[in-house]
Order: structure tokens, then sequence, then C-alpha cells
């Protein structure tokens, strides 16, 4: 899980796709509704520092929730 700035469908939307073009076999989701903003990832196929690097490259944060 990652804890995001992702505030809007719209953007939550696009990052989905970027994300599941990376990682095709992933279940990909965001809980905008909770505080943190939650990204999660499910699959063995995908890494938690490009998925940082993306979520970067298309103007938001993201940090790894323990």
């Amino acid at each position: 899980m990652f804890k995001t700035d992702v505030t809007k469908k719209k953007q939550a939307k696009l990052l989905l796709s970027v994300l599941s073009r990376q990682f095709p076999f992933a279940l990909i989701n965001f809980d905008l509704d909770d505080c943190d903003r939650i990204l999660r990832i499910e699959g063995d196929d995908f890494c938690p520092v490009k998925t940082i690097e993306l979520l970067k490259l298309n103007g938001h944060n993201c940090l790894v929730l323990e």
C-alpha cells in the first residue's frame, strides 16, 4: 500500500492507466476516501520503487505504507 497526494478521480484514472501499462498483471486501485488516499497494488510482478517513480513523473507524491 502507498500513501499518495492524489485527490481527484480524474487524476486517479489517469494514473491507473499508466500503472496498468507498467504492471499489466497487477490489481490496482485508489481509495481516495481514505485520509492517506491509498494506492493498492496486488500482484507478484510490481516494483514499489518503479511505482513511486511513475507517480512522481506524473506530478504526484507517493510513499510506501508499512
